[in-house]
């Protein structure tokens, strides 16, 4: 070989090799119970010392649907069949509380069972790289994304729906896959409506659109609470954090609350308990 090429041959592979992503480090599940999973510049699981959840036992009105996610939470940490879940509907009625919840009481019965790993929307077409990782491991993980959705033009979805079938290489046995979405196909309705318009056969285009929500085994519906509920809801609160007020007062402020708000839900509920302990210069646990 001309050695006058040599060195730029060097120079040349060097670049190639600097242009190759760096390998994911194998991850050590035995740090903590919970993770965020970042796809970039380097691959990596980062720990989360302490999950932000409430106990299960504060979530009010959606009694069955806790039910639900608990049993199927619990069979997955115990090394039974489970489903992957969606769970879709209104705003601010304790979706992502629940998962959080569920994963905390799992392992407060089975103490470090399951592992709690958390991928952004913008990330999830890096899933089925954070599935090869976790084939390595032997801890059970619970993969969840909080507020799925697609919009228009958005192709992620297609990488999803291999990873909730498997693909080729399957799922691997020690890992399940939670979702919560305020939409229950996680599409825009104008999204599959033009589907449905400018295809050659709408019913197959509409099919292909909608079907993701299908591949989840567990499809757990949540809506608006009634005035009962969130007052429940908020006498749970308060009764959980000592707030030094009365029956009659509590309520009173949640209604005046509640309509500055524009609505009631689980989220405003918990916001209103936070203004009165604020008030009432009680402190909440964080």
């Amino acid at each position: 070989m001309d050695e006058t090429i040599l060195p730029a041959l060097l120079r040349i592979a060097e670049a190639l090799e600097r242009l190759v992503p760096p390998q994911a480090a194998a991850p050590d599940l035995d740090v903590a119970d919970a993770y965020v999973w970042h796809p970039a510049p380097v691959p990596h699981l980062a720990p989360v010392p302490r999950v932000s959840a409430v106990p299960l036992a504060l979530l009010q009105g959606v009694e069955r649907q806790s039910m639900l996610v608990l049993e199927n939470t619990l069979r997955f940490a115990q090394g039974l069949p489970a489903n992957n879940a969606m769970l879709w509907g209104a705003r601010g009625m304790g979706k992502s509380s629940l998962v959080k919840a569920a994963h905390g009481e799992a392992n407060a019965r089975h103490p470090h069972a399951l592992v709690l790993i958390e991928i952004h929307r913008e990330d999830i077409r890096t899933l089925p790289e954070l599935l090869n990782i976790l084939r390595a491991t032997t801890r059970r993980c619970l993969i969840f994304c909080d507020d799925l959705s697609f919009e228009r033009e958005d192709q992620d979805y297609k990488a999803l729906k291999s990873v909730l079938d498997g693909g080729i290489e399957g799922r691997p046995s020690n890992t399940l896959f939670y979702a919560t979405s305020n939409r229950r196909h996680l599409m825009p309705r104008d999204m599959i409506e033009n589907e449905r318009s400018t295809a050659i056969n709408p019913g197959e285009a509409v099919e292909e659109k909608v079907s993701l929500s299908d591949r989840f085994g567990l499809w757990i519906g949540f809506h608006n609470c009634d005035q009962p509920t969130y007052f429940a809801m908020v006498e749970a609160y308060a009764a959980a954090y000592a707030l030094p007020i009365t029956p009659e007062e509590l309520r009173a402020a949640a209604v005046e609350w509640s309509v500055t708000r524009g609505g009631r839900s689980g989220r405003v509920a918990w916001q209103c308990i936070q203004d009165l302990a604020g008030r009432l210069g009680t402190p909440i646990p964080a």
